[in-house]
């Protein structure tokens, strides 16, 4: 009955919940707030727009009369890694494909979201929020670069003219994720000033692809920089931006010493997804004003993911900036060979874009071997979903040791708890004569009231590694598991597609695994509960009614790979209680027969 009244209570508190946040969400719509945050690279500023600021405003610029008229046309170049099409208006790119990763039959597209008034490497005089839209001249140099030209002149304040030669030129390499954007501005007799403003603006891609749901929270786009010593990500909701402000923070800190300088001067900037990214590398950090981190909406309910880096005022007669950009997979195998000048064909050394990977922190050398392991696996067995169950058998029988200990200990608690109350009940008003007697108890007992928790605490960094292996794995995206049920291990299982769209991160696809996975929490946790009366039965009780209901939500739309490594853990937590029960049951029985005196019955005698 105290089982039913919990389950009961457990349903009735989520109606409640549920009602509630319906109500909620249709009365008071939530407002998106972003809070403010500092941080090494200067002081960051919540904006309700994504598109930088149009002050202070700078001179005017003007297109310069062309002696021939341009027409608007489309170029390609394609290497070993990418297709990538441009356009002459403003010399931009409008697709940037992945010719090694596909996304259904084509190559993923890196340059997602674009449209007329936002294109990928797009600039902006100053700091204005328009791009460039006019015509450039255009001239392919061989297979692998491409390069744009427009005059332009600035209008002074006293109506004069000083003309300049605005240049992009793209650079590719046949066999490299990396291309290199030099942009020189160029003139032939007089300084170009744009006053106190950046002399640029450069803009990323609008999203990186694969085209994904932001409502699925395994699935989010992350802002991140790099100093050359430390790493920072972040995060921008929809429809908002954060702004750095380098070149503020750098005056303010040259007086305090070149280590401040090099802490905010970022080696490398980007957006990172799930599975890829985009990182800009300037060739000096010290052209560089800021940057904006923006998430803003231009359609629908699909934000951007994209970068303004602005480029120090100018008071000269050219400048030329060169950027290095990164557009492909997050692998550490891709990634590093930028950390030494022999490992690629750029020469480039010390950049550690690697740092961009999602990893467990301080646990990120766990990680790295547990790769290693499921890479030996899949040698043997070519394929993954396969190895993730080898994987986590092998470690739930490494941990074995630690799990039985820990389940002893659990069952010795039980044994002595009703002794462990009396003492507790006998000395309530007098803390310190309690503890010496619990002590007591405990020695008497041979009971380590910390021996349960620390075969947990162990075994806790690897669960934290397993968890972010198997749901940011690179060579999961797209590996089948079971035809026609798990195709690919990087998104959740679907089994039917409903027409209609039900609420709480469900969506209106049907997934088997999140099912399978509750069903087996809740035998393991209904095995390894152990008995008690009152408060402590009903606690007990919601934990293992209540925390699978919740996970359920959680892991709803996890990535299978992640759902088989937890149910498959279950599993194995199911096997290993069942191994121990029967231990403990042979123990107790074989303490009750040590403990029991037969009873001699005295014979009667003969008369």
């Amino acid at each position: 009955m105290p089982e039913k009244n919990t389950v009961i209570a457990i349903a009735l508190s989520a109606a409640v919940l549920i009602v509630f946040m319906i109500i909620q969400t249709t009365l008071f719509p939530p407002q998106t707030r972003e809070k403010a945050v500092g941080g090494e690279q200067g002081a960051a500023v919540a904006e309700p727009i994504a598109a930088p600021r149009n002050e202070p405003k700078v001179p005017s610029v003007i297109p310069a009369a062309e002696t021939e008229a341009i027409a608007e046309q489309t170029y390609t170049i394609t290497t070993k890694k990418v297709a990538v099409t441009f356009t002459n208006r403003g010399g931009d790119v409008v697709s940037y494909k992945l010719l090694d990763h596909k996304d259904g039959d084509e190559g993923i597209e890196m340059a997602d979201n674009v449209s007329v008034s936002n294109r990928a490497f797009a600039l902006s005089f100053g700091r204005a929020d328009a791009i460039i839209d006019e015509l450039f001249s255009a001239k392919k140099s061989g297979n692998d670069s491409i390069v744009f030209t427009k005059r332009f002149a600035v209008r002074n304040a006293d109506n004069t003219e000083t003309p300049f030669l605005l240049a992009k030129q793209y650079t590719f390499i046949p066999d490299d994720y990396v291309f290199r954007l030099d942009i020189s501005m160029t003139s032939v007799a007089d300084e170009i000033s744009l006053g106190d403003s950046a002399a640029y603006t450069l803009r990323t891609s609008p999203q990186i692809g694969p085209h994904y749901d932001p409502k699925n929270r395994y699935d989010i786009r992350t802002f991140m920089s790099f100093n050359g010593q430390k790493k920072k990500k972040d995060f921008v909701s929809a429809g908002q931006a954060k702004e750095y402000d380098n070149a503020s923070r750098l005056k303010r800190l040259f007086s305090f010493g070149k280590q401040l300088e090099l802490d905010n001067a970022y080696t490398w900037t980007g957006i990172g997804g799930k599975y890829f990214a985009l990182l800009v590398v300037p060739a000096k950090t010290t052209q560089t004003q800021g940057v904006i981190y923006s998430a803003q909406i231009d359609a629908g309910d699909y934000p951007n993911a994209q970068l303004f880096i602005r480029r120090v005022p100018m008071r000269t007669k050219n400048i030329a900036d060169s950027y290095h950009i990164y557009v492909g997979p997050l692998t550490e195998k891709t990634l590093k060979v930028y950390n030494n000048a022999e490992s690629n064909a750029w020469k480039l050394s010390e950049l550690r874009l690697n740092e961009s990977l999602s990893s467990s922190g301080v646990l990120a050398w766990l990680e790295t071997i547990l790769k290693w392991c499921m890479g030996i696996i899949y040698k043997g067995i070519p394929n993954w979903g396969a190895s993730i169950i080898v994987m986590t058998f092998l470690i739930k029988a490494a941990l074995y040791p630690l799990t039985r200990k820990s389940s002893m200990s659990a069952l010795k608690m039980q044994e002595i708890q009703p002794k462990m109350q009396e003492i507790q009940a006998r000395y309530k008003d007098n803390p310190q004569k309690l503890n010496i007697e619990l002590s007591k108890f405990y020695k008497a007992t041979g009971y380590n009231p910390v021996s349960g928790c620390f075969p947990l605490l162990i075994q806790f960094p690897i669960i934290i590694a397993m968890y972010n292996l198997f749901n940011n794995y690179f060579e999961f995206r797209g590996s089948m598991f079971i035809p026609c049920w798990i195709p690919d291990l990087s998104i959740a299982d679907t089994v039917y597609t409903f027409s209609f769209w039900i609420p709480f991160g469900i969506g209106n696809q049907l997934h088997l695994l999140p099912i399978i996975y509750v069903a087996s929490q809740l035998l393991t946790g209904k095995l390894t509960q152990t008995t008690g009366g009152g408060e402590n039965a009903t606690q007990k009780n919601m934990m293992m009614y209540g925390m699978p209901l919740i996970f359920f939500f959680i892991f709803y739309n996890a990535p299978s790979g992640l759902l088989i490594y937890w149910t498959t853990s279950n599993i194995l937590q199911l096997a290993q209680q069942l191994i121990i029960n029967k231990m403990v049951k042979k123990q107790q029985e074989a303490r009750v027969k040590a403990n029991t005196i037969p009873v001699v019955i005295p014979r009667k005698r003969k008369k």
